[in-house]
C-alpha cells in the first residue's frame, strides 16, 4: 500500500518540492546567464586583442612609388604569431581583394565591409576547415589615391578552453552550494519536526488503556493546536470510559442484592422441600430447583467478574501496590481452592516450578485473579489433565504456563478468545456456567501489570496453553 495515498504527502516534501522548482529555474537563469556574460566576457577580450594585433601590423605598412610595403621582420611576425595554441594568419589586400602580402588563404570579408578607415571591423569565418574569428582595418596612402586593407585571422581553440573553464567555474559551485542547501533545509525541517516524531514514538510505546495527555514540550507552535485538541479527545474518551466502567461497577453492584436474595430463597425452598412428609412426592420440582439455584450461582459469578473488571483499572493504576515479589508461594495459595475443585471433578493438576524463588513485579491479589480466570478456563473447557509451569525468564522477569490437553480453540479464533462475552461459536448450547469475561479480564490485569499474555493452541501445543510475561 502506497502509503502517500493513505495519508499524504510529508511536511519535508511539501516544503522542499516547491523549492526545488524555484532552485531550479533560478540555476537555470543562473547557468543562462553565466554563459552568456562569460561568452561575452571572453569575446570581447579576444576581440581587442584581435583589433590590436590588427591595428599594430596595419602600423608597419608604408607607401612608395610601387605602392605599399608591409615590415615583415621577425619582430613583426611575432607580433602576429606569437601565441602557440591559437593559430593565427595575416594578409595585406588592395581594394580588389588580391593579396599583396601574407598568406594568399586568409579569408577577406566582401568588398563592402572590407574599406574600414576608422577601426579594425570584426568578422566570422572558416579558415581551412576550422572556424576563425577575423579582423579587418584600411589604411590610405596620403599621397596616392590608394588604399589596403589588413587582415588578421585567428582561432577559437583558446576562447572554447577559456569559456568551458569560466562555466564550470560558475556552474559547478552553484550545484555544490545547491546541493547543501537542500541539505541543510532537509536537516532544518527534519529537526523541527523531530519533537513531532517524538510525540508519535511514545504514543506507540503505550499501552491500549493509556490516555495520559500528549507532552506539549518542544512542540512545534504550528502543530501545538493539533496535540492540544488530541489530549482533549484523550480526556473525553478517559471520561467516557471511567463513566461506564462506574455504570457497569454500580449496576453489578445494585444486582448482587437480588441475585443473593434469589439464591437464598431458592436454598430455602429446596431445604423445605426435603422437609415435606414422606408421603409429598417433591421429586417433579428438583429439576427445576436444580436449574435455578444453577441460574443464580453462574449469575452472581457474572456480576461478580463485571465488579473485578470494572474495579481492575483503578486498584492496578496505583504503582505503589506492584513490587517484585517471589511468585512461586502466591501461586500456590492463589490456585489452591480452585485446585481442589478440578481434583474433585476427576482431573489431573501438576504445578512445575523451581526450588529457588522466581521473582517478577506483581500484585498479589491481582495476579491471583489473573491465575484463578485461566485455571477456571482449563477446568471448563480444557480436558482431563491441567499443567503450570513457572519459570524465571533469561534477563530478569517470570513466566507461568496453564496448559491443558483439551480440544483447543481454532486458529481463526484464537486471536479473538480475549474479548470480552466471546466463547466461541453456539456458546449458547453448552450449559458450561462460563461468563466470557475470566480470559478479557485476565488480560487487563496483566497488561496493568507490566506484562503480556499469550494464548496458543493445537497444533502448536496438546490442547491449549496461555503463558503469563511478568517483567522484573
Amino acid at each position: 500500500m502506497n502509503v502517500e495515498a493513505a495519508h499524504g504527502p510529508s511536511v519535508r516534501r511539501q516544503l522542499l518540492r516547491p523549492l526545488l522548482w524555484v532552485w531550479l529555474l533560478g540555476m537555470a537563469a543562473a547557468v543562462g546567464g553565466a554563459y552568456w556574460l562569460a561568452r561575452a566576457s571572453v569575446n570581447a577580450a579576444f576581440d581587442r586583442s584581435l583589433q590590436d594585433e590588427c591595428t599594430a601590423l596595419a602600423s608597419r605598412v608604408t607607401w612608395s612609388d610601387r605602392g605599399p610595403l608591409l615590415d615583415q621582420t621577425r619582430q613583426a611576425r611575432e607580433v602576429i604569431t606569437w601565441d602557440v595554441e591559437d593559430r593565427n594568419s595575416f594578409a595585406m589586400v588592395d581594394a580588389d581583394g588580391h593579396a599583396l602580402a601574407g598568406d594568399a588563404g586568409v579569408p577577406v570579408p566582401a568588398r563592402r565591409g572590407r574599406m574600414t578607415f576608422e577601426r579594425p571591423v570584426l568578422f566570422d569565418a572558416t579558415f581551412e576547415d576550422e572556424p576563425v574569428r577575423g579582423a579587418v582595418f584600411s589604411v590610405a596612402s596620403p599621397m596616392l589615391d590608394r588604399s589596403v586593407s589588413l587582415v588578421v585571422v585567428e582561432t577559437r581553440r583558446k576562447r572554447t578552453v577559456l569559456l568551458r573553464d569560466i562555466q564550470l567555474g560558475i556552474v559547478l559551485p552553484s550545484l555544490a552550494l545547491g546541493a547543501l542547501t537542500f541539505l541543510l533545509l532537509g536537516w532544518g525541517i527534519r529537526r523541527g519536526l523531530q519533537p513531532l516524531r517524538d510525540v508519535a514514538t511514545e504514543v506507540s510505546r503505550r499501552a491500549a488503556s493509556d490516555w495520559r495527555a500528549l507532552p506539549m514540550r518542544d512542540v512545534p507552535a504550528e502543530a501545538a493546536p493539533l496535540i492540544e485538541r488530541i489530549n482533549m479527545l484523550l480526556a473525553d474518551v478517559q471520561h467516557s470510559v471511567s463513566l461506564q466502567r462506574r455504570f457497569v461497577a454500580d449496576a453489578a453492584h445494585q444486582l448482587r442484592t437480588p441475585v443473593a436474595g434469589i439464591r437464598v430463597l431458592a436454598q430455602e425452598l429446596q431445604q423445605e422441600l426435603r422437609a415435606l412428609p414422606c408421603g409429598v412426592e417433591p421429586q417433579p420440582w428438583q429439576p427445576l430447583l436444580h436449574q435455578l439455584l444453577k441460574s443464580s450461582d453462574r449469575l452472581a459469578r457474572l456480576i461478580g467478574q463485571l465488579l473485578s473488571l470494572a474495579r481492575s483499572e483503578t486498584a492496578l493504576a496505583m504503582d505503589e501496590e506492584q513490587a517484585a515479589m517471589d511468585i512461586v508461594p502466591l501461586v500456590r495459595e492463589a490456585t489452591e481452592s480452585l485446585v481442589l475443585e478440578c481434583v474433585r471433578d476427576g482431573r489431573t493438576v501438576s504445578l512445575i516450578a523451581p526450588q529457588s524463588p522466581v521473582v517478577a513485579r506483581a500484585h498479589p491479589l491481582w495476579l491471583g485473579e489473573v491465575l484463578n480466570n485461566l485455571l477456571d478456563n482449563a477446568r471448563r473447557y480444557g480436558g482431563r489433565n491441567i499443567v503450570m509451569r513457572i519459570g524465571a525468564v533469561e534477563g530478569g522477569g517470570a513466566r507461568v504456563e496453564v496448559e491443558d490437553d483439551g480440544e483447543g480453540v481454532a486458529e481463526a479464533e484464537l486471536a479473538r478468545i480475549f474479548e470480552p462475552f466471546w466463547r466461541g461459536e453456539r456458546a449458547d448450547l453448552r450449559n458450561d456456567g462460563g461468563t466470557g469475561l475470566g480470559l478479557a479480564i485476565a488480560r487487563e490485569i496483566v497488561e496493568r501489570l507490566g506484562g503480556r499474555l499469550e494464548a496458543a493452541s493445537r497444533p502448536a501445543v496438546a490442547g491449549m496453553r496461555f503463558t503469563v510475561r511478568l517483567s522484573a
